[in-house]
């Protein structure tokens, strides 16, 4: 299923890389790798929105999410398969999803444009973009996606043409974006638009990414609705000598509520059915998402009011 398509030079380069890696450097692949993946956004966009700046976290996490969406989109139209699926001598070191087989499309996903370097430019670019930062930022944010790119590479789950379409629509939606949004003067018109312009991947997309992106999208545009209506939480006042205390302590609760209520809404359905990349498993997949998302988002900051009252 797919299609196979690269550029000679491709395959080659990554067979000699792989030549090259001994088990420290696949260590350190595996590592940087890490930095565009799923846990690690989570903790970059809770601290934003969470701790540090709701306003600024809510803006890069619309890019984030966004991105998400759109990669999945951009694969399931370009069906491109990873590198391993046609080059026996290409080895799979870090497969997407370690549970499933490496050969299982929905659980693994197409190859271009590559998912982690395009989340890692968007995590980082929009950081460094949507906020007067340091020169350290600035560096961090293209030093840190191209090591992500390269370490795709290396670890046999991406071309490197992969890797740069990803670095390039990346950088399209860190600039994109947040111009868009200022164009509206309601968040959740936008909102509406944008989930409207990313719900056609429904009739294509059948990989877990495009329906968990839309499900994250829903929920995040629902909760920051719900928060300023019904909550509006305060982020963490850094000058409280317990300021970091209760920054890591909201870090912590929002990954365990994203995590935990992720695994208790798997419950009422069989592994089996999650795992069978039918439309009906992709919606329980987006409404899964929508909750955690809306939960972790809008109702979770509910407790910082409460703690916030006690304290006082």
């Amino acid at each position: 299923m797919g299609n196979t398509m690269y550029f000679t030079w491709e395959p080659a380069l990554m067979v000699w890389l792989q030549s090259i890696m001994g088990p420290l450097l696949t260590q350190i692949a595996s590592f940087v790798t890490m930095f565009g993946e799923e846990l690690i956004l989570i903790i970059v966009m809770g601290f934003l929105y969470w701790c540090y700046d709701k306003e600024y976290g809510t803006t890069v996490g619309i890019s984030i999410i966004a991105g998400i969406t759109l990669n999945a989109m951009l694969k399931s139209v370009v069906l491109r398969r990873r590198p391993y699926f046609d080059h026996e001598e290409i080895r799979c070191l870090k497969p997407v999803d370690s549970t499933a087989d490496i050969y299982d499309v929905s659980a693994q996903g197409y190859s271009f444009p590559s998912g982690h370097s395009m989340n890692s430019t968007i995590v980082y670019g929009s950081i460094a973009h949507c906020r007067k930062t340091g020169k350290l930022m600035h560096v961090l944010a293209v030093v840190l996606p191209f090591l992500v790119g390269l370490s795709r590479v290396m670890l046999g789950v991406h071309y490197p043409t992969d890797v740069i379409a990803g670095w390039a629509v990346g950088a399209l939606v860190v600039f994109l974006l947040p111009w868009l949004q200022a164009k509206f003067r309601s968040r959740s018109l936008f909102g509406l638009l944008l989930v409207l312009l990313m719900l056609p991947g429904v009739f294509f997309c059948r990989t877990n990414d495009y329906f968990t992106g839309l499900g994250l999208m829903i929920g995040f545009f629902l909760a920051i609705a719900f928060d300023k209506r019904y909550v509006n939480f305060k982020n963490v006042d850094f000058d409280d000598p317990k300021g970091i205390l209760w920054c890591l302590l909201r870090l912590v609760g929002g990954a365990a509520v994203y995590f935990v209520l992720n695994s208790i809404l798997k419950l009422p359905f069989s592994e089996s059915f999650l795992e069978s990349a039918t439309l009906g498993a992709f919606l329980v997949r987006t409404a899964r998402y929508c909750i955690v998302s809306f939960v972790a988002i809008g109702v979770y900051p509910m407790v910082f009011s409460k703690v916030e009252k006690k304290r006082n």
